[in-house]
């Protein structure tokens, strides 16, 4: 841990700052957008503005790499994001939002190839599980941290954004000017849809059902939270509730996830999350409660990622893994930017009110579950002892970071066969 911390802290603090301003934007458009009148629906273009960026970046920014190289990407991108942020309130304006939010996904989306590309050139075969680790654990306190800025001066003024884009800004320095080597950049062959269906469908459709559920809980949760009257210190206690679960409950579940049958574990925490969710939509009015159901939701929804990608991989070849990443994280995407506009719509006035925003995770959970008992009927199950170990994922991840872990699990896998073999 000590020599993945010496090599790549720089890479690490300045993610921890980037996920602090993403986090905190997103927080504080939810409560600004309430103080400025936005309906729940305008909200959620707003929010899903964000995830198309994010899925249109993931596929354009290897190409910006290769032309300019990381440094200039991560520069431009770094900085067209601080100057985004500061927009918001100047122009409070739900279009000049919708394209900010665009923009600002698709340049972080730049962001995290850069960085994820970056870590894995710090890294080595004997610490690249313990960086992917410490990766995803810098990002959720990132974003949890986050949630504690937005108590520092009013939504309705300029203070919080400026603490956001002076986040992102400072972000730049200690990475930049690092003495880590730049890496060469190349992404593996990908799989088309059909082959990545056909190799695995659960994980297919759990991965679009997942980006639905999860940009539901990263995009939405501060404007349900205005929408039922919470102040601001309990919409910044509960949005950080989900990010916090998923710290907890991550590696517990990744260590259960290896010496069980992933099936029947996707379908307990599917499951869970989803009662999790109905129990909000219906005891809502305890504050108490309401946190306790985002803890746990965050906490086995993030979680649910990694089990999905190391099903996927249970079905397929050490060549194919990596392979396969480029395709997960669009169908991830796909859900995730279409996910926010059906939340909207729940949860206005006309519908069904703020109660959508449960109702929604619960659906999409439950609609897991019974695809997943159903999937168990159509295949034989994997035998524990041949499955592989579940990389620790998040969903905010790019491909770079899903090839990344791939190639930390057939590393693992193959280590595991040399031992079997040399003790058998």
């Amino acid at each position: 841990m000590f020599q993945v911390l010496s090599s790549a802290w720089a890479l690490l603090l300045g993610i921890g700052l980037l996920m602090l301003g993403n986090g905190l934007q997103g927080t504080l458009l939810g409560v600004r957008g309430d103080i400025e009148g936005y309906s729940e629906f305008m909200m959620s273009l707003i929010v899903a503005g964000y995830f198309v960026g994010l899925l249109i970046g993931s596929w354009m920014a290897p190409g910006m790499i290769r032309r300019v190289g990381h440094v200039r990407v991560f520069a431009a991108l770094a900085s067209l994001i601080s100057a985004v942020m500061v927009i918001y309130p100047a122009i409070p304006n739900p279009i000049v939002w919708i394209i900010g939010r665009i923009v600002v996904g698709f340049c972080f989306s730049g962001v995290y190839v850069t960085a994820e590309s970056w870590l894995n050139n710090a890294a080595d075969n004997q610490n690249r599980g313990k960086a992917l680790s410490l990766y995803m654990v810098v990002m959720t306190l990132g974003l949890v941290a986050a949630q504690g800025f937005i108590l520092i001066g009013d939504p309705a003024g300029y203070l919080p954004f400026v603490i956001a884009s002076i986040a992102v800004s400072i972000s730049f320095a200690p990475i930049l000017l690092s003495i880590s080597p730049t890496p060469a950049f190349d992404t593996a062959k990908r799989m088309t849809l059909r082959e990545l269906m056909e190799a695995s469908p659960l994980g297919c459709v759990g991965m679009f059902l997942l980006g639905g559920v999860f940009s539901a809980q990263f995009g939405m949760a501060a404007v349900y939270a205005t929408s039922v009257g919470l102040e601001t210190y309990q919409i910044s206690m509960f949005t950080a509730s989900f990010f916090v679960g998923a710290l907890f409950l991550q590696f517990p579940l990744g260590w259960i996830s290896d010496r069980m049958e992933r099936r029947v574990l996707i379908i307990f925490v599917a499951g869970t999350a989803s009662a999790a969710s109905i129990m909000a939509m219906i005891l809502g009015g305890s504050f108490v409660l309401l946190l306790t159901s985002a803890f746990v939701i965050g906490g086995l929804v993030n979680p649910l990622y990694s089990l999905l990608l190391a099903h996927t991989n249970d079905y397929l070849e050490h060549d194919d893994m990596a392979a396969a990443s480029g395709g997960l994280v669009f169908i991830n995407g796909l859900g995730a930017s279409s996910g926010p506009l059906i939340i909207g719509w729940l949860m206005s006035d006309s519908v069904i009110g703020p109660n959508g925003f449960f109702l929604f995770m619960a659906v999409l959970l439950g609609a897991l579950v019974f695809y997943a008992a159903y999937r168990s009927t159509q295949r034989a199950t994997v035998p524990v002892e041949e499955t592989g170990v579940m990389p620790v994922m998040s969903p905010t991840a790019t491909s770079v970071a899903v090839e990344f872990a791939q190639e930390y699990a057939i590393e693992t896998e193959l280590e595991e066969q040399e031992n079997a073999a040399s003790t058998g």
